[in-house]
């Protein structure tokens, strides 16, 4: 009896698929780029990292709000400055989203320092749970929010909070006591950074 090499070849084929499938080839590394530089951006980005990781994975977060904000602060600042928005009106929507805990997660599915939903932050081009991309995100969104409505904050906010579908059809910010008192409560926060304290 002749053995089916061709079968064989073809099941071989198919096996080495399912394998890199299940266990997928790390990516070739830009020829350019040296073992040494590759392990310096690794570490760069560790160091980068403000906040410890426990061997879980999960962050250790400063037990005071002010502990958690001063550990942003010259990302925020860096972002703020990048796609021109005002740190103090950043700073108060993470107070008040977060309260600076990367770790944070609404009942609705917010995840993170800025709270953004998962599909928003798709939009952004961002991953939520990824604490420095979750600021850019926020403070991208909010640029964007506020191009929007001609740096109109009221509007910016509502809009942060409830969508700007439903601030578009009500012409402001929607009648939900959540997002009024969301509106009022940020607005509160800017003037007091806005004034140093």
């Amino acid at each position: 009896m002749r053995f089916p090499v061709a079968g064989m070849s073809r099941v071989l084929g198919r096996i080495r698929e399912i394998e890199a499938m299940v266990y997928p080839m790390p990516p070739k590394p830009p020829q350019d780029e040296k073992p040494a530089e590759r392990f310096e951006k690794v570490l760069e980005e560790v160091l980068d990292d403000p906040y410890e990781r426990g061997g879980d994975g999960e962050i250790a977060v400063p037990s005071t709000l002010s502990g958690r904000m001063a550990v942003w602060e010259d990302k925020l600042q860096e972002l703020c400055e990048q796609y021109e928005v005002d740190p103090h009106l950043a700073r108060a929507v993470m107070r008040m989203e977060s309260g600076g805990n990367p770790n944070a997660i609404s009942s609705a599915g917010a995840i993170g320092l800025m709270q953004l939903m998962p599909g928003t932050a798709k939009g952004l081009g961002v991953d939520p749970k990824d604490p420095h991309r979750n600021l850019e995100g926020g403070i991208k969104y909010l640029a964007q929010l506020s191009d929007k409505y001609d740096g109109d904050f009221v509007k910016t906010l509502a809009a942060y909070n409830a969508g700007s579908g439903r601030v578009d059809s009500y012409g402001g910010v929607p009648p939900f006591p959540e997002t009024q008192r969301y509106v009022k409560n940020v607005l509160a926060l800017y003037q007091k950074y806005s004034r140093g304290d």
